[in-house]
């Protein structure tokens, strides 16, 4: 069975850094991403490999809290972080590639397979899985706009 993934790519009018710090900074979340409205930090530290945090989110119309672990840090290029729910492992991708000074394309991928000992998703999952592609990619796609909007504003506090 094809595991359900969705691919969502933003360009962004920001140099690269500016971006992977918006994308990095956990206590920063909930300001930046509109459907973050908690984060709880679990490990001190800068952010990298076996950073975790809990996250609440509001997802269609419901508030779900999950613990997210990074697995894979390429500062300041990609991350993977995950999560582990009901046998079932969520990773998303992050990648941010300078394609012009102050500008970069910000790409995140999100999968969903059965967690390692997992049993495999049964029917009704996976046509909820076909059906809730769209609904997660128009999802990411409002995170990532909500980043570009962070990182694009005028610094010096609107005045401009």
């Amino acid at each position: 069975m094809e595991e359900p993934r969705v691919v969502v790519e933003r360009e962004v009018a920001a140099p690269a850094e500016r971006v992977w710090r918006a994308l990095t900074d956990l206590e920063a979340m909930p300001r930046v991403l509109s459907g973050v409205e908690a984060v709880e930090v679990l490990t001190p530290g800068p952010f990298g490999v076996d950073t975790r945090w809990r996250e609440t989110r509001r997802m269609f119309g419901s508030r779900a809290t999950e613990e997210m672990r990074v697995s894979v840090c390429e500062a300041p290029r990609r991350y993977v972080a995950e999560a582990y729910n009901s046998g079932m492992r969520y990773a998303s991708e992050f990648r941010v590639d300078e394609r012009a000074p102050g500008r970069c394309v910000v790409r995140m991928a999100f999968s969903a397979s059965p967690a390692p000992g997992g049993k495999p998703p049964g029917v009704f999952m996976r046509l909820l899985n076909r059906l809730g592609t769209r609904a997660v990619a128009r999802a990411v796609a409002e995170d990532l706009a909500d980043v570009a909007a962070s990182v694009e504003a005028p610094r010096d506090g609107g005045l401009s």
